[in-house]
């Protein structure tokens, strides 16, 4: 390879749209669009300044960059096939969109070493990025610049900023003056329908200017100005944006600068006149050694000062290595178990009635301070939700040590940096909103179940028994919908003992998001006696069994559990035994045995499921005829018991509807 530098870096680019527009041609599906056009930008980028070794991807040291225009992926797995990675094989690359590939169409998490988080849906990469760029500065502040000091690199798209999350992901790092973020912009003026003015006609460099982050535009083909400006970010006091002026598909000379190169195969003639254009003569796939040999060289150029953080983790007193080492790996304390024990304990001694919101609060008064690494937070709305311990001090641009964050009112944006935070290790991130809000962090929860991490949603004021404040606060439909997500745990706990033991289960999953539904109203407490067994681990237990021959069974959640407990007192006294359950968690209910399954179940004449929201999901524990009480329409603004009564969720109904259920 040519000794001039603009050549050589000509060429190494010219080998990621290469094997970018080969691979989509052969998929027959993909966009080459980006890759083409911001290979001078990811260039710069990853042999010049990104701090990773690709044989120990797992670095907790390591630099991350996150690919936030994920339908560009190709532009990400040519650059670990170049750069060493040893699971992005050339056979991967040629194997593009296909079934069980690593190179799926979009960056998934876990799929390829390397990935730092799962993009496509547009924007949230960049947010996440924010949750990893809080996270590394948090955890400097906790352990020093010898073992935790690197910078976060997002490449964004013209979609990534017009999504509404942008402005509350740039607004919250402007504010907490994130400076390792640097974020490089693709600026290359085309969306999918077109010109990008078709849609858009904001100063986008003014917007990330008002949320407090430096910015700046430059020739995004030219690698020296690339170079100077990403030297230069890296001095700031605030987050840098560097919009770098690109032509999407450079180098295709037909469809260069063209929506037709977004998101389609280039077709074989104009692959054989973008070769001729940019003097590239190999064949499909083939990378001449002399150019891989150059990119090999930049995936060794950190491989000694990762041996050196290794060398200063390993010099460290024991007590901070291993901490820093099971927190990266997010294991739980061991004083956990006896801290959680021990409060079960003050629970059935004294049998507390409270909301389950406040009994999520003394949950974690007892849990955090055994868990430090659990980041607390809320949408502004700490103290309905109940998410802030006494000692959680508030994280801010002059604190990073704190470990209660104030979101605002960005529900996305928190849900998404949580992802960050998680992904990015070191951290258990759990905040809250009100869990109608939950419509407003749904994608970020999507994406935290399909990436598997442990994030915990505290979703208050979680029925009708909100109260006055009406059906637009009023969540209905909201549980279903939740429960609908794969990989979701739905908690929602009768008690304060059901709620520290679902806090229990949210912690203990190593892959698994978590969102707790709580209410605002008291409840009694149901769970009198001390047992060490979690019983809301199997999703599903018999609160109470029938005192004589069972013939009604209750299945009931959250605040429904106690009128379900009422209503058999009733129906006892009348001689119908009844058996009440209590269902705190489908999905885990779902995963035991069938035979634990049928036993919980039961067998009884008549079954009824009571929750204050709607049937839908309920009908796999019901049978033909079963009866189901709760929501069928919006709520309304009353007082909650009187809502409650207007809305037929009583011990009365269940009574009726089990005696019915008898005489039918």
């Amino acid at each position: 390879m040519s000794d001039n530098p603009n050549i050589r870096h000509n060429m190494m680019a010219n080998a990621i749209r290469a094997l970018s527009m080969d691979a989509v041609q052969a998929a027959n599906s993909g966009h080459p669009g980006l890759p083409m056009g911001a290979a001078d930008i990811a260039t710069v980028l990853f042999t010049k300044f990104l701090k990773i070794d690709p044989r120990q991807p797992n670095w907790a040291d390591r630099d991350r960059f996150v690919l936030s225009a994920g339908h560009g992926s190709m532009l990400l797995y040519a650059l670990h096939y170049l750069m060493g990675f040893e699971d992005m094989t050339l056979d991967e690359i040629k194997n593009f969109r296909q079934l069980g590939s690593r190179t799926a169409g979009h960056p998934e998490y876990g799929h390829a070493a390397g990935i730092e988080t799962t993009t496509g849906p547009l924007g949230q990469g960049l947010a996440t990025s924010v949750g990893m760029a809080l996270a590394e500065r948090m955890m400097n502040s906790r352990f020093g610049d010898d073992l935790v000091n690197h910078y976060t690199y997002v490449l964004a798209s013209d979609g990534d900023l017009m999504e509404g999350i942008s402005h509350e992901a740039i607004s919250l790092a402007g504010h907490l003056k994130l400076s390792k973020l640097i974020v490089l912009y693709d600026d290359n003026d085309i969306s999918i329908d077109g010109p990008l003015d078709l849609a858009e006609s904001g100063d986008a460099l003014g917007r990330f200017e008002a949320a407090g982050w430096f910015a700046e535009r430059i020739d995004g083909h030219d690698p020296d100005a690339i170079e100077a400006a990403i030297s230069a970010a890296q001095t700031r006091d605030k987050p840098s944006l560097i919009a770098c002026k690109t032509t999407i598909g450079y180098g295709a000379p037909n469809k260069q600068g063209t929506s037709g190169v977004h998101g389609a195969p280039l077709g074989d003639e104009e692959i054989d006149l973008t070769r001729e254009a940019l003097g590239w003569t190999s064949e499909p796939f083939d990378i001449p050694s002399d150019i891989l040999d150059s990119w090999r060289m930049a995936g060794l150029k950190h491989v000694s000062e990762r041996k050196a953080w290794q060398e200063r983790l390993d010099a460290q007193d024991s007590e901070i290595s291993n901490r820093f080492k099971r927190v990266m790996s997010g294991d739980l304390p061991t004083r956990l178990e006896k801290a959680i024990q021990d409060y079960k304990k003050s629970l059935a001694e004294n049998a507390p009635k409270l909301a389950t919101r406040k009994s999520s609060e003394d949950a974690l008064k007892a849990i955090v301070p055994s868990v430090p690494e659990m980041i607390g937070g809320s949408a502004d709305l700490t103290g309905s939700n109940n998410t802030r311990t006494p000692e959680q001090e508030a994280v801010s641009a002059d604190n990073y040590g704190g470990s209660f964050i104030h979101y605002g009112i960005r529900e996305f944006g928190m849900a998404a940096a949580m992802n960050g935070m998680a992904l990015h290790g070191g951290f258990i991130p759990y905040s809250g909103t009100f869990l109608v809000f939950s419509d407003y962090s749904r994608p970020a929860l999507r994406l935290a179940a399909l990436m598997g991490q442990r994030v915990i949603h505290v979703l208050t004021h979680d029925s009708i028994g909100l109260g006055e404040d009406g059906p637009t606060h009023q969540p209905v439909e909201h549980l279903a919908a939740l429960r609908a997500i794969p990989n979701l745990l739905t908690l929602r706990p009768a008690d304060a003992t059901e709620t520290l033991e679902c806090w229990q289960i949210a912690l203990e999953q190593s892959h698994t998001p978590s969102a707790m539904a709580l209410t605002r109203q008291g409840l009694p407490a149901l769970r009198l006696e001390y047992a060490e067994k979690n019983l809301s681990a199997k999703g599903a237990y018999e609160l109470a069994s029938a005192d004589g021959e069972a013939q009604v069974t209750l299945l009931a959640t959250g605040s429904e559990v106690h009128l379900a407990m009422e209503a058999k007192q009733q129906l006892e006294a009348e001689n119908i035994g009844t058996r009440v359950i209590s269902m705190p968690c489908f999905e885990l209910f779902d995963q035991q045995k069938p035979g634990y399954r049928e036993d919980v179940l039961g067998d009884t004449p008549v079954r009824i499921a009571i929750e204050a929201a709607i049937r839908q999901g309920w009908d796999a524990y019901l049978r033909p005829g079963d009866r189901f009480i709760g929501m069928e329409s919006f709520g309304a603004s009353a007082p909650a018991d009187r809502l409650f009564e207007h809305f037929g969720i009583t011990v009365d109904a269940i009574v009726k509807n089990a005696k019915d259920g008898l005489n039918t």
